[in-house]
């Protein structure tokens, strides 16, 4: 458990001289707004406790660039004020928070040979419908890569796959349930692909696709915020669990905590798609590595021939 940091402001006598600035505090450049040492401090236990995001010491810059916009937009002077908003529990404020601090990179078949495993992982699964969860969707050229892996697998745009997309970003959920992009974003698609797939824009819509709402029907999206105690939306058993590139933003404890969830609702011969640069060694309790970054339930090969899962 996170002790909340003591509020900045606290107890300040005004007689008393100010202390020396840290070391480091007098190295940051010349800047709109003051951001201290302990201002990002701050900010990191706070989308710690909220959102399970260990933010690297490297990011204050980007912790800087992203947060000064939410003081002009409040018109608000100091980080100190700021944060202290937040504690005293603005809901709408620590959605917008959050939002600020995400990164959101994604492309159309990001780390393809995965897209080629689901493909063979659907066409066993074809006597029985088939869910699919997309748990980090950000923009949704993810769950619509699954959409498009799903069809071409089956042969069909109305293939028996469900697949849930969710994120911690509000705004780019939006975006992503719209399905409208720059058609610079589907450049290194296939022709075949972007025939099949893809809608062009037209007048007023010229440069941007949209992407076909046979693809659109096959998805739904939900918040889930991957720390939370319950995720009411997210329905087992899962066939196929994509998480990839969000727990690089997790501590190994609270990875754990993660992946001891995904376990009852992940079918037990589920596969669990990770990032590239992601390792589960540490749960080798709950997951075993096939290789590649895809994982199989640690308990697969435990249960009897026929065993429900």
């Amino acid at each position: 458990m996170i002790t909340p940091p003591p509020k900045l402001g606290a107890g300040r006598a005004a007689p008393t001289p100010a202390p020396a600035p840290a070391a480091a505090d007098r190295l940051q450049p010349k800047r709109e707004f003051q951001f201290t040492q302990a201002d990002f401090e701050r900010v990191r236990q706070l989308i710690y406790k909220h959102a399970g995001i260990s933010l690297a010491p490297i990011k204050q810059d980007m912790v800087y660039s992203r947060l000064a916009r939410r003081l002009r937009a409040l018109n608000m002077s100091t980080f100190d004020q700021y944060l202290a908003h937040l504690e005293k529990g603005d809901a709408a404020e620590w959605e917008t928070f959050v939002n600020s601090l995400t990164t959101n990179l994604t492309s159309f078949f990001r780390e393809s040979h995965h897209f080629d495993l689901l493909q063979k992982q659907l066409i066993g699964l074809a006597h029985r419908p088939i869910k699919i969860w997309c748990s980090a969707a950000s923009t949704g050229e993810e769950p619509y890569s699954l959409a498009i892996a799903a069809c071409e697998a089956f042969g069909s745009l109305t293939p028996p796959v469900q697949i849930h997309a969710s994120d911690i970003d509000t705004n780019v959920l939006k975006t992503a349930e719209r399905g409208v992009y720059p058609a610079e974003r589907v450049e290194r698609l296939s022709p075949e692909r972007l025939h099949k797939f893809f809608l062009r824009g037209t007048g007023a819509q010229a440069g941007q696709v949209r992407v076909r709402p046979e693809l659109q029907k096959l998805i739904t999206y939900s918040r889930v915020n991957l720390l939370d105690a319950a995720w009411p939306t997210v329905k087992g058993p899962i066939d196929a669990l994509f998480c990839r590139n969000v727990m690089i933003y997790f501590d190994k404890p609270t990875q754990y905590q993660i992946l001891e969830k995904f376990v009852p609702l992940l079918h037990r011969d589920g596969l669990l798609y990770a990032g590239h640069s992601e390792s589960f060694l540490h749960a080798a309790d709950l997951f075993r590595s096939l290789g590649r970054t895809v994982y199989e339930r640690a308990d697969r090969r435990a249960a009897p021939p026929g065993a429900p899962a």
